[in-house]
């Protein structure tokens, strides 16, 4: 029976879960002792081997459908799958309410099909049909789903569901920005297509435009949080008139103890809302706290602790608002990637400073009392002579 709250939705989504084989564990220990009960060292072997295959592969399609061919074994799912326990759950809980009488519903990249049975159980009134490019994966979502036959996607469907099928190129990473000092991308259109093209992403968007009715709508749930990706994403997804009708929805989960930083989930409509939503090409707002080098002086640390350290994105206004900015060495380097790396320390006032940018977003800024600046320096050294170590397997 459908469930009309979301906390009735997450409860059922549990149940079903549990029905699949599938445990909450808590701990990467439990985990892994799990799967050395299910499967054997030469098993193990085999499956590790195929992660490495499909992470490193350069055209990943025929790894990926090796290694998803190999876990859609029945015996194999419970403790293989149950790693992604929290990604069924949040995605899943997110997906349903969206529903909203949808007749006719394609899943992409439905896998095993855990959680297009789910959606099936949630509205059993829609014409729910779920495609997927590894066949044992299709073999053994049949077994638990209507055996639909396929048919063309011209403008059939009035919802498409996408988590985790679009861009399958997970070491692809994306656009870099103009340059290290900015988070801004460059608008080239051919730039933009041969990510397209690396990625896949292109001609799969085509393929599922196309399939939607004329008010048809698409839930898309990918991995594209870091901004370089995002962006380049986004545009695919505006270049196709695909238009927000609501705020894109950030979605972090764990895969057992390690926290995922996925998504946004983003609803997306062929017809424009009345209010038009806007792309948002910024860095998400990473809540770190603003840095007011006055208030340093009273901060009191321990061990090997700094004043002041920030990893995130807002780590670069607070290097530009440093009070008294002094540079005693720094470093610019191109990568052949396109990546440009930036490095610098000196003295803020009283204190002492390190800064690192690169044009993939990435961002850090230290700052430490006088006393250890030594070690701001040090750190900058071994900055340097990695990159004259890349620079000379380069030559």
């Amino acid at each position: 029976m459908p469930c009309d709250t979301n906390d009735e939705i997450r409860a059922s989504l549990h149940d079903h879960l549990a029905w699949w084989g599938l445990r909450h564990l808590e701990s990467d220990a439990a985990y892994f002792a799990w799967q050395k009960e299910v499967f054997t060292p030469q098993e193990l072997a085999a499956l590790h081997q195929h992660i490495e295959a499909k992470r490193t592969a350069t055209d990943g399609r025929a790894a990926e459908i090796a290694f998803y061919d190999l876990t859609a074994n029945p015996r194999s799912v419970p403790a293989l799958y149950s790693q992604r326990y929290e990604y069924y759950l949040q995605v899943g809980s997110r997906v349903v309410p969206h529903f909203n009488g949808a007749p006719s519903v394609l899943d992409v990249g439905c896998g095993i099909g855990i959680l297009t049975t789910f959606y099936a159980q949630q509205h059993p009134d829609c014409t729910l049909l779920g495609v997927d490019r590894s066949p044992a994966s299709i073999t053994l979502a049949r077994q638990r789903t209507l055996d639909v036959d396929a048919q063309p996607l011209a403008g059939q469907f009035d919802l498409v569901i996408a988590t985790h099928a679009l861009l399958q190129a997970e070491q692809d990473p994306g656009l870099p920005s103009r340059d290290w000092s900015t988070f801004e991308r460059s608008a080239d259109a051919q730039v933009q297509q041969e990510f397209e093209q690396r990625t896949g992403l292109g001609v799969r968007l085509d393929r599922l435009r196309a399939g939607l009715t004329r008010y048809g709508r698409m839930l898309v749930f990918e991995k594209a949080r870091q901004l370089a990706r995002r962006i380049p994403f986004q545009r695919a997804l505006a270049a196709r008139h695909l238009h927000l009708l609501a705020p894109p929805e950030p979605v972090r989960y764990r895969s057992v103890e390690e926290l995922t930083d996925d998504g946004p989930l983003y609803v997306l409509g062929v017809v424009p809302p009345p209010e038009t939503l806007v792309w948002n090409e910024l860095p998400e707002p990473d809540g770190a706290a603003s840095l007011d080098v006055e208030a340093l002086r009273s901060v009191r640390t321990q061990g090997d602790e700094p004043l002041y350290e920030n990893h995130e994105s807002s780590a670069e206004l607070a290097w530009m608002n440093l009070a008294s900015k002094h540079v005693v060495e720094q470093v610019t380097h191109g990568e052949p990637d396109g990546r440009r790396l930036h490095a610098e320390w000196g003295r803020a006032g009283d204190f002492r400073y390190l800064y690192c940018a690169n044009s993939f977003d990435q961002r850090q800024l230290v700052v430490v009392e006088p006393a250890r600046g030594a070690i701001l320096k040090t750190y900058y050294g071994e900055i340097v002579r990695d990159i004259q170590s890349r620079g000379k397997e380069r030559s």
